[in-house]
């Protein structure tokens, strides 16, 4: 790997593409490495993208994370929570967030670890708005540390979000009506749902990954094409980017 540039740069760049033809929704990353991606594809890729400062504002540009050393955000207008909830039952929304377990379906926990809900094994946030988030526009995974405990054999402990699982759809709905996942960012290598059926599919290995690796990390069968490229290298003026959106490098300790 190039001294120049680190793994999570590259996941970040990689993950940028994920609003690539979204056009004008609304991008959400949850924790440092999907914000960062947001903002340098709002910058760099689709223009059209918008975000907001964390706060109560749309901004015209991504406002840099850690100290803002004097930065003054360029608001362009107010998006306080009832704006925000219109545009996520619109589906004018796409959200890049980091669930605790992933399973064959897509259907993310955030909620609790442990066979027995009333007696956990480790009890997390709840389900927060992963139902309605889930059901009603797109989403995308970063998951750091890729393993069989996050990507589960089975099912997850607990449904916070909806997945590709036909068993749990409701009458009369479609999965292509209530589920968007999109891809799944990982140290390990980059996936989405585009195997048969749903099936989870391996899209790029990061440099140094091997298929068998990525499997053996995974509870659950993935499809596999027959070529599985690298995942590209950051560009220098990605780079760039980069560290004018995060001047602290507070993306360094992202994968632990």
């Amino acid at each position: 790997m190039s001294a120049e540039f680190s793994l999570v740069d590259r996941i970040i760049c990689a993950a940028a593409q994920s609003w690539k033809d979204d056009g004008e929704v609304l991008a959400t990353g949850i924790g440092i490495v999907p914000r960062l991606a947001a903002s340098l594809c709002m910058l760099s890729i689709n223009r059209d993208l918008m975000m907001t400062d964390s706060e109560a504002w749309l901004v015209s540009e991504p406002v840099p994370v850690g100290p803002r050393n004097g930065y003054l955000p360029k608001r362009e207008t107010w998006m306080g929570f009832s704006r925000i909830f219109d545009n996520v039952w619109g589906g004018k929304r796409h959200a890049m967030v980091g669930p605790t377990q992933v399973d064959r379906f897509g259907q993310a926990n955030i909620s609790m670890v442990g066979s027995d809900y009333a007696r956990p094994k480790s009890m997390m946030l709840g389900v927060r708005g992963f139902p309605g988030n889930s059901i009603n526009h797109a989403n995308s995974f970063f998951v750091p540390n890729h393993s069989p405990k996050v990507f589960v054999a089975g099912e997850v402990d607990m449904v916070a979000s909806v997945g590709y699982n036909p068993a749990r759809l409701e009458r009369g709905w479609s999965l292509e009506e209530t589920t968007d996942i999109r891809f799944i960012f990982t140290n390990l290598c980059v996936m989405d749902f585009g195997g048969p059926e749903h099936q989870v599919r391996l899209v790029s290995l990061h440099p140094g990954v091997s298929v068998e690796q990525v499997q053996a990390a995974t509870g659950f069968a993935l499809h596999i094409p027959t070529d599985v490229p690298v995942t590209a290298d950051p560009s220098p003026a990605q780079l760039a980017l980069l560290n004018q959106l995060d001047p602290s490098n507070l993306r360094a300790s992202a994968l632990g």
